[in-house]
């Protein structure tokens, strides 16, 4: 019985003009995306008549077969194949909505008897966003949404919308907010004591 060997390599197709500039231009760019300029070097490197083994080391890739797949997609999609795939990476866990969720229960006051708290921590958000549908969110995350939706934790134990601050005058509390808050937040990224 015959060893079954590895699949022939598939050729490279003739370069259109438009496509050898691309990938020059991609595979000497020192700005833009390493993975693209990395393929086009592999890809110019095998149109200059490189095996695929030569063109993955001078490519700097480990494995021959990925310039073996490259240029499969290559004779496929043209310079699209340059891209990386759709699907890769991590989808986020949670969407505009329960991002948009989290930060309304931060914000409105907790009611004692039903959220058990006068002032939120992150564990009683945590607790209270678990039971109304988000059965896995955890403190890290709370934490990250509310900041990027500009807001931060206090001493008093509570949330609120960065620069804003609420005031007691004669007639009730007042909400009032620094206008230059964004300048500010822009202005230094250290903590002061």
């Amino acid at each position: 019985m015959g060893r079954i060997g590895r699949p022939p390599q598939q050729p490279l197709r003739a370069l259109s003009g438009a496509e050898e500039q691309a990938l020059a231009r991609l595979g000497a760019a020192s700005s833009g995306r390493r993975d693209q300029g990395q393929r086009a070097r592999a890809l110019r490197a095998v149109a200059r008549g490189a095996s695929y083994t030569q063109a993955a080391q001078q490519a700097g890739y480990a494995d021959p077969d990925s310039v073996s797949r490259l240029v499969r997609r290559f004779n496929q999609r043209g310079l699209d194949a340059l891209m990386i795939a759709a699907g890769r990476g991590r989808q986020p866990t949670y969407g505009a909505a329960e991002r948009a969720r989290v930060v309304a229960t931060a914000q409105r006051t907790p009611d004692r008897e039903e959220d058990g708290t006068a002032t939120w921590s992150l564990t009683t958000l945590e607790r209270t966003l678990r039971q109304e549908g988000l059965p896995h969110i955890g403190g890290t995350t709370i934490r990250r949404v509310l900041r990027a939706a500009g807001s931060s934790y206090q001493r008093t134990r509570s949330w609120c919308p960065t620069g804003t601050a609420v005031r007691k005058r004669k007639d009730g509390p007042v909400r009032v907010s620094d206008p230059q808050t964004e300048q500010k937040r822009g202005a230094s990224s250290r903590r002061t004591g």
